[in-house]
């Protein structure tokens, strides 16, 4: 596959603690020196997150290369933010490297909710129209001179082929554990469909941890680090690692979502899935029984759209 590109190894993550940023903090945002800092439970993997009182957060990229969204959010999300139906993070300031850390890294405002999951979310119907009509939006926005697909967020918006090489090893994994001769077929299904139209925004990692609920209803949409702008399928994944049913046919419709699209969505969902699946093979428990969960999910729906 000339001109793929390759991802290469999982970066090596660089640790961090309450007492490096806080050092951080009093020596370049003395203003803020004085607010407790706690981790935050749920913190992802490209950035170690800190609350910083109760009205911000520190960000500091785990990796170089998760580094290189730093100065790509500081730069588009300010942009963004006014012309969205819901809040998404706005940085407030941007810190450089210190104290022993190498990056840029940034402060935020704190937007308050849970992640979104069947428990709690209260409609998952009206959760899929609402993140629908913010993802419409995004698309709606203008792409000139955005971020196209690239290292600094791991080439989504670009082709499924970028990821052909993870989704083959992770296959040959669960090879006896789930329906891999299906999964293989949903994937070369994917591969086939090429993007070929305008380039348009997207978020990239359109995840339940990403996806803020409070009172049941979806609030806030977070972390833009994969954001970009290319091809929108990647943005399509959460219609089967989250809603079902209804739910993934009024997000489908809300979108007006052709069939190569969704073909592709499906595939970025299966991706992930795979990997997941083929991660917790060892260790086993909820996090491979909620995968499967996933993948047969993929699996019903494609068997019913063929």
């Amino acid at each position: 596959m000339s001109g793929v590109p390759d991802l290469g190894p999982v970066p090596t993550r660089i640790p961090s603690d309450v007492g490096l940023v806080r050092r951080l903090v009093a020596t370049q945002f003395p203003q803020w020196a004085d607010l407790p800092i706690r981790r935050v439970a749920n913190e992802g993997w490209d950035n170690r997150t800190f609350h910083l009182g109760s009205e911000l957060s520190v960000r500091l990229p785990s990796a170089s290369p998760y580094a290189l969204a730093v100065d790509k959010e500081h730069r588009w999300l300010p942009l963004l933010a006014p012309q969205l139906p819901l809040p998404i993070p706005v940085p407030v300031a941007k810190g450089a490297p210190g104290e022993g850390y190498p990056h840029a890294w940034s402060v935020y405002r704190w937007l308050g909710g849970e992640p979104a999951s069947r428990a709690t979310i209260a409609d998952l119907t009206a959760f899929g129209t609402a993140l629908a009509d913010f993802l419409a939006a995004l698309q709606q926005v203008d792409p000139t001179d955005g971020p196209g697909p690239g290292l600094h967020n791991w080439y989504r918006g670009g082709t499924l082929e970028t990821y052909d090489k993870e989704a083959q090893r992770a296959l040959e994994a669960l090879e006896g554990h789930v329906r891999t001769d299906l999964a293989a077929e949903i994937w070369q299904a994917a591969l086939r469909e090429s993007w070929d139209q305008r380039p348009v925004w997207f978020h990239g990692d359109v995840a339940q941890g990403n996806l803020l609920v409070k009172d049941g209803a979806l609030v806030a949409v977070i972390d833009f680090g994969t954001c970009g702008v290319g091809d929108p399928a990647c943005d399509l994944a959460i219609a089967w690692t989250l809603l079902s049913g209804p739910s993934r046919t009024v997000f489908r419709d809300r979108l007006s979502v052709d069939q190569a699209t969704w073909a592709r969505g499906r595939g970025w969902a299966l991706w992930k899935t795979l990997a997941i699946c083929a991660g917790a093979l060892d260790d086993g428990g909820s996090e491979l029984a909620d995968a499967k969960y996933v993948l047969e999910q993929i699996c019903t729906e494609y068997e019913e759209s063929v």
